[in-house]
């Protein structure tokens, strides 16, 4: 059985490919909302549920996986982590869908600062005055609150119910929340930033289906700074930046011939 973890919208794209050769997959994905999004594939197993290490190893190990394919976010590093340990720890394939990087297509500006970590963020965010557009996710609205800064910040969020409890729990204001799906496009990221008078961007490198190069776009057009918080780098292994190759890899006899 092949062990699919979604966390992209390329997660599904990987998922058809395989369906044309076999139903034989098990999908992970962390939210409910995530499995509601594959209802039109063929799968057996589906976790719709943030499993730890135990957890998820123990349902590959019952489902008798033989190959874990990581399609999880650029940025869901304990995930990928959990998932390369469980390939190790099983002796089984671990592949990985990486998204390309929006950043390295793009030409040195010195309006996108790059920020290796959020406590860096804070320190070169000191010197912005006035709103600040935050579009990293709910996920990670705690960080930007334990930064304590003086700004105002807008948080662009999934409208989804969970996500509102969430930010409402932190204490995040209704005013301080746009909730929209994305990715948006160019027009409408200016839209936002001309509509709070953002004085500043923070965006992850989601690459090109996260719409990150619209959000950089939009803040250089409207002459504002974008922080990007780069992604961390890890040794995957075998990686992948094209769906339909790697599901053609995992097909192959290049891959586990149990899984056909």
């Amino acid at each position: 059985m092949i062990a699919l973890i979604v966390g992209t919208s390329e997660g599904r794209v990987i998922l058809s490919h395989l369906n044309k050769h076999t139903d034989n997959i098990l999908v992970s994905t962390a939210t409910t909302y995530g499995g509601e999004l594959l209802v039109d594939y063929k799968y057996k197993i589906l976790n719709d549920k943030p499993l730890v290490y135990e957890e998820l190893k123990a349902l590959f190990m019952k489902s008798g996986v033989r190959v874990i394919v990581d399609a999880s976010h650029p940025y869901a590093v304990q995930i990928s982590g959990t998932a390369m340990k469980i390939a190790k720890d099983m002796g089984i394939e671990y592949v990985r869908y990486e998204r390309q990087s929006t950043l390295d297509t793009l030409p040195k500006n010195d309006l996108i600062i790059e920020v290796p970590t959020y406590e860096e963020l804070g320190e070169a965010l000191k010197d912005i005055d006035g709103c600040i557009l935050n579009t990293t996710g709910s996920r990670n609205i705690d960080k930007i609150l334990e930064l304590k800064l003086k700004n105002r910040i807008v948080h662009r969020v999934l409208p989804s119910l969970k996500v509102m409890e969430e930010v409402f729990a932190l204490g995040v204001r209704v005013e301080d929340l746009i909730f929209i799906k994305g990715p948006i496009g160019y027009e409408l990221n200016k839209a936002f930033i001309k509509e709070y008078d953002g004085k500043a961007l923070i965006t992850k490198d989601s690459g090109p289906q996260g719409g990150t190069y619209e959000k950089i776009k939009a803040a250089i057009d409207m002459g504002i700074k974008v922080f990007v918080v780069e992604r961390k780098t890890m040794d995957y292994g075998i990686v992948f930046n094209d769906e339909e190759k790697l599901s053609h890899y995992i097909c192959s006899n290049k891959a586990s011939s149990k899984n056909k």
